[in-house]
């Protein structure tokens, strides 16, 4: 790809990243937890909107050669991913690519998180190449608790909405079944194989069911697929070490930046569980709950009526979004619960308690780090064999992570290892990662599984 001067930054990244309508667009997912992303890819096509997962991490030299090293590593890893799908488009259609034909779509969160800033770099770098300026970057933000405005119609964005949390809950249920059935299976590569079966048939349910109002069949599909997964459990193999798996939401999700980490840890052993991604899409509403009520205390201390109104309206949005996606939640899992005995999820105001109880960290910090050590401790506490923190290199919140939680597992005697990702191989991962497991099953001898 030849490079040609850039553009003034700050127009560039007023104009080309924001909230753009995608009706008409080839929609650009790229993809974190693969099962969410192609539900996910499924919703938009139901609505209308050709979408697709790209291709992933097979573009990382290409991320690297447009980034200092000194950028989070999931940065690295989706730009890779654009620029060598953009690529392959423009090898694939000669003179007939348009670059305008796409959409790319890369979120963001508020705060010291870098995640904030990888669209606008993103910006900044397909600039660089002839024609890829003309390549849109849709993105939402955690400000608003990722408020579709702007890129789905009006009349469209409250179906739109639901079916989209619905598949975020969706994917979380097919990954924990994967994880509470492979590590039992009957053949060894069974559960894979079935799994992504479930992941064709359900995004395909996505696809054709997502406009509808009623959303049941793609319950009824999920409740079949859980019915049939729990058959792969043979019930001679004794149970083992639960691991609880924390960490950054991207590295902890996306399989190949973290080296098939729950892998490894089944391969010495281990039955993990990973922190969900509904659990940051409830956090983000509950985070905005928890702002417009300082805020509404503040505005009634000053007496500022206009201000008043508006906090309270916005309490009450934000407050009845998270007890739609608590309750849309709570159904799809009693129901999958009936068949197997997979995790429920946290709720984020029991994760705050958590840290309250002894003042060990605070929400008004902000980053994952909340989730993450909350998480840490309820599971401790509950038993668990083992705590795995995976996240990318240099990350802030997930060192803070470690600083406070390391200690905090050593007094409950609950096994606990850090295991950063940069995209290069490291002999003694897989040693420390066993050793660790060793750990893990002693306190399963000592203790048993919660």
């Amino acid at each position: 790809m030849e490079k040609v001067a850039g553009l003034d930054t700050f127009r560039v990244i007023s104009e080309r990243v924001g909230r753009f309508n995608v009706q008409g667009k080839t929609f650009l997912i790229p993809e974190m937890n693969r099962i969410g992303c192609h539900l996910l890819a499924g919703v938009f096509r139901g609505f209308g909107i050709n979408s697709k997962v790209m291709e992933t991490y097979e573009g990382l030299d290409l991320g690297k050669e447009f980034t200092s090293g000194k950028e989070c590593f999931p940065c690295v890893v989706t730009l890779g991913d654009i620029l060598l799908f953009m690529k392959k488009e423009r090898e694939r259609l000669g003179n007939r690519f348009d670059p305008e034909n796409y959409m790319y779509f890369m979120p963001e969160s508020d705060g010291p998180c870098r995640f904030g800033m990888y669209n606008k770099y993103h910006r900044i770098i397909l600039d660089s190449f002839p024609g890829l300026d003309r390549v849109k970057i849709a993105s939402l933000s955690s400000e608003d608790a990722y408020s579709l405005d702007g890129l789905i119609p009006k009349e469209k964005m409250q179906n739109f909405r639901k079916a989209a949390y619905l598949s975020v809950v969706v994917g979380d249920i097919i990954d924990r079944l994967l994880w509470r059935i492979r590590p039992y299976e009957r053949e060894e590569g069974e559960a894979d194989k079935f799994i992504n079966e479930a992941m064709e048939r359900v995004t395909e349910s996505f696809s054709k069911n997502s406009s509808e109002k009623n959303l049941s069949i793609i319950l009824d599909n999920l409740v079949e697929i859980v019915k049939q997964g729990k058959e792969i459990i043979d019930p001679n193999i004794p149970k083992k070490p639960l691991i609880g798996v924390i960490g950054e939401i991207y590295v902890r999700t996306h399989v190949k930046s973290n080296q098939d980490t729950i892998r490894t840890l089944e391969k010495y052993g281990a039955e993990a569980i990973n922190a969900s991604i509904a659990e940051w899409v409830n956090y983000t509403a509950y985070d905005q709950v928890r702002l417009a009520k300082i805020a509404l205390r503040l505005n009634l201390k000053r007496f500022q009526l206009k201000e008043i109104k508006e906090s309270i309206l916005r309490y009450l949005k934000y407050n009845l979004t998270l007890f739609y996606q608590y309750m849309q939640q709570r159904k799809v899992y009693k129901m999958v619960r009936n068949y197997i005995d997979i995790e429920e999820d946290h709720k984020i105001g029991h994760l705050e308690k958590v840290l309250k109880k002894d003042n060990t960290f605070s929400f008004e910090v902000g980053t994952e780090a909340c989730l993450s050590i909350s998480s840490a401790l309820e599971y401790g506490r509950r038993g668990y064999n083992g705590i795995v923190n995976i996240f990318p290199f240099t990350c802030m919140p997930s060192n803070l992570t470690s600083a406070i939680t390391k200690p905090l597992m050593a007094k409950l005697n609950t096994p606990y290892i850090d295991i950063s990702y940069d995209g290069s191989f490291q002999p003694g991962r897989e040693a420390a990662l066993r050793t660790f497991m060793y750990q893990a099953y002693q306190h399963f001898k000592t203790h048993g599984k919660p």
